[in-house]
């Protein structure tokens, strides 16, 4: 059986659907798969994909990547390649074609979006009827799924996402620590409480500090500090007018000397180490790779009690609020932020949790299993 399979991410940006394919190639590799790429040159996913160890295929743009068609058929037929995994709708036209030139591979597409719309025109309906076997990142996508995609019950499989915990394991010395809270301009003795994402006004950022603001007047006894991380430019993703907005808003509430705008930072899970409290207030997720990040860090986490998110948490490991109810989340944050016994229990319950059923090693091994599963029904 030919345990090889081609990814495809023709994307010029860069966020969790970016970052998947060079996410989950190492563990491909562990367990015993071999990954390829297809990507635009150039591109940070093409970069991301390098890093880990795979040489990807390359076209100049999408439209040109219908041209190459022949091309990618005979990468294909050249390394006995007999799936591809597509990871952005507008990929599919591509995928699909290649499908109808050679009906005997195998296409797998994840909905890492949680699509809304109806897709069951003509030009969908002959596009998603390629599909092997599409998979939803949460139960709640798997629900918007049956309802969007011209596509049987069968086909549609939910899979939830996963990481190695391993990087989110603290191992900061407490010299090392008080040093980044002080970076971070956390004072002394200070609950931190993080919120990090793309500053952009669906990721509820907004709500946030509107709770916040509400956090100095319900517990003015309450030492606090905030920490807002994320890109403050639009080359890092965010709506730069909406961080203004934000800082205005801070300015307005008086809360500037309690809030850090970090910015952008690749050091996550060092970060986590040095906050107390992680909040995800964001309206929709579709799964909510932060909030198991967080998780996985043993953190104390309030999320949004819409989307995906409250399959993630539940009162043993967090706590959930409205994503439009800053009164909700000036509570939440109040009662965790008043109690050290019960962050570190929430914590320890959540890092639990994520171990048990939201790993990269178990998101993989249900991958492999459906890919091995389609390769059987190859003639």
């Amino acid at each position: 059986m030919s345990r090889k399979v081609m990814h495809i991410c023709l994307s010029n940006g860069w966020g969790g659907l970016e970052m998947y394919p060079s996410r989950i190639i190492p563990e491909l590799r562990r367990q015993g798969w071999e990954a390829h790429g297809l990507v635009l040159a150039g591109s940070r996913v093409a970069a991301s994909i390098e890093e880990s160890g795979v040489t990807p295929l390359t076209v100049p743009s999408r439209g040109r990547a219908l041209l190459a068609a022949p091309r990618i058929l005979r990468y294909l037929k050249h390394h006995d390649i007999r799936m591809v995994h597509c990871h952005k709708s507008s990929d599919l036209r591509l995928a699909a074609l290649l499908v109808t030139l050679r009906p005997s591979l195998r296409l797998f597409f994840t909905d890492h979006m949680g699509v809304t719309r109806p897709k069951k025109d003509p030009y969908h309906r002959w596009a998603y009827g390629k599909v092997t076997r599409l998979f939803s990142i949460s139960e709640t996508t798997r629900q918007r799924n049956l309802a969007a995609f011209p596509l049987p019950p069968g086909r549609i499989r939910r899979l939830y996402l996963g990481i190695d915990p391993a990087p989110y394991v603290p191992h900061l010395t407490e010299t090392e620590r008080q040093a980044l809270r002080d970076a971070l301009g956390i004072p002394p003795g200070a609950v931190a409480i993080g919120l990090a994402g793309r500053l952009t006004p669906g990721k509820g950022q907004g709500i946030w500090i509107e709770a916040l603001g509400g956090l100095s007047e319900r517990y003015p006894a309450l030492a606090w500090h905030g920490v807002l991380i994320g890109g403050l430019t639009a080359a890092e993703g965010s709506s730069e007018a909406f961080v203004a907005e934000l800082r205005d808003r801070v300015a307005e509430l008086g809360v500037g000397e309690r809030l850090t705008f970090a910015g952008f930072r690749a050091d996550l899970p060092r970060l986590f180490e040095a906050l107390d409290i992680v909040c995800v207030p964001s309206r929709n997720e579709a799964f909510g790779l932060t909030v198991i990040e967080a998780m996985a860090a043993g953190k104390a986490v309030v999320g949004a009690d819409s989307g995906a998110i409250p399959e993630l948490i539940d009162g043993a490991t967090g706590r959930l609020a409205a994503p439009d109810d800053p009164l909700a989340w000036r509570d939440a944050m109040g009662e965790l932020a008043g109690d050290a016994a019960l962050r570190h229990r929430l914590g320890e319950g959540a890092r639990e949790k994520v171990n048990a059923h939201f790993t990269l090693a178990t998101h993989v091994q249900g991958l492999v299993e459906a890919y091995a599963d389609a390769l059987a029904d190859v003639p």
